[in-house]
Parts: C-alpha cells; sequence; structure tokens
C-alpha cells in the first residue's frame, strides 16, 4: 500500500504511549493499534484531526505516500 502510517515514529517523537494517545483522543486501544501498524484501511478526518491535536502535528507527519515501485 502506497500509504504509509508514521504515527509511531510521532509518538516516539512526543514521547507518547499508545494508552495515553487512547485515552486522549477517545478511541480504543485496538483501533489505534490497527493504525498504528498500518492495517486500517482508512481513518475518518474526525480522528486524524483528534490524533492531530493531541500530538501536536499535522496530518502530513502521520500519512505520508510512496510510489508502488519506491516500496520493496
Amino acid at each position: 500500500m502506497p500509504i504509509i502510517v508514521n504515527l509511531d515514529v510521532m509518538m516516539a517523537k512526543r514521547k507518547i504511549s499508545l494508552n495515553e494517545l487512547s485515552e486522549k483522543v477517545d478511541i480504543t486501544l485496538s483501533n489505534l493499534s490497527i493504525l498504528k501498524t498500518g492495517k486500517a484501511k482508512a481513518i475518518r478526518f474526525s480522528t486524524l484531526e483528534s490524533i492531530c491535536a493531541a500530538l501536536d502535528c499535522q496530518p502530513g507527519d502521520i500519512l505520508e505516500f510512496r510510489e508502488e515501485d519506491s516500496i520493496k
């Protein structure tokens, strides 16, 4: 998949755990984990907005597009 989720990178930069982020954005641990591991097929803008607010970042800090050819 050419969309890469860098949520774990942003969480590490902000020194916040999955549990803390889950509480701040009111998302279940399992759903946040699915997103963090890149297994999510979609994300709501409201969820992305909440995560960005909690991590003080931009959507582009969390989501990245890579061409299929460059992923190997």
